[in-house]
């Protein structure tokens, strides 16, 4: 999102907003699907730990690829620069992870900058960065007047959406201030008659009278990304995360 990110700044509330602070549900079964957090050196990582662990994963913190290629679900979670997550990502690998868990449909949730790099490129600074290109489009600075976006923000969710069943109503936790400001929806199979287009959810920062829109997560088959941070996003984030942990 830039450098002006802030990855430990607790949401509205303090630390009761926390999900740490949440009580662990109730067993629904004995099966725990087994979450792998990369830790490739960007993110709230011990945050998101607690959070999925709180929504019933099974949750390993580490680099290992055989690890994060076999795990239920893996999230990338992602705060300062778009570069440099980028190069930590490539550093452990974990682009050609997230290629070949997608390729075999399995489960992946980026979380903020972990969200950018699912698009084609980022720019900071004028300096373009090349992303996964999962999603056309390009991350840019905020057309705001006032940025980093920093706070609480409701959410358009999608029509049909999984992740935000039960919260579409919702507000939750950002910090950032970079984002996709459009979203093709295009892909080179998008002909097939089965191919299912992403579910995009939006939001927005600034005046009232000439927000800047930008995507606030998307759904697009095993691949799943919020811009916010649902592990400081209270109940609602624990709610989208509980959401994601059951479809694995």
């Amino acid at each position: 999102m830039g450098a002006s990110e802030t990855p430990e700044l607790l949401p509205e509330g303090g630390a009761s907003a926390e999900l740490n602070a949440r009580p662990a549900p109730a067993a629904r079964s004995s099966h725990r699907p087994g979450v792998v957090v990369l830790d490739y050196g960007f993110g709230n990582v011990r945050s998101a730990v607690r959070a999925l662990e709180r929504v019933g994963a099974e949750v390993e913190l580490t680099a290992d690829r055989h690890a994060a290629g076999e795990a239920d679900g893996l999230v990338v979670p992602g705060v300062g620069a778009f570069a440099a997550c980028m190069a930590g990502l490539r550093e452990v690998r974990g682009d050609q992870v997230v290629d070949r868990r997608l390729a075999g449909g399995r489960p992946v949730l980026g979380i903020c900058v972990g969200m950018q790099v699912m698009f084609d490129a980022g720019v900071e600074h004028g300096v373009r960065t090349e992303g996964l290109g999962e999603w056309r489009g390009v991350v840019e600075r905020l057309d705001a007047p006032v940025v980093p976006h920093m706070g609480w923000s409701r959410v358009e969710a999608a029509t049909g959406s999984t992740l935000f069943r039960g919260v579409e109503d919702e507000r939750f936790y950002f910090v950032h201030s970079y984002a996709a400001q459009s979203f093709t929806q295009g892909h080179d199979d998008d002909a097939d008659p089965r191919f299912t287009p992403p579910l995009v959810t939006w939001s927005s920062h600034g005046p009232a009278d000439s927000p800047a829109r930008f995507v606030a997560a998307v759904e697009d088959g095993p691949l799943s990304a919020t811009q916010f941070h649902p592990e400081k996003s209270g109940d609602a984030g624990a709610t989208l995360l509980e959401n994601w942990v059951r479809s694995l």
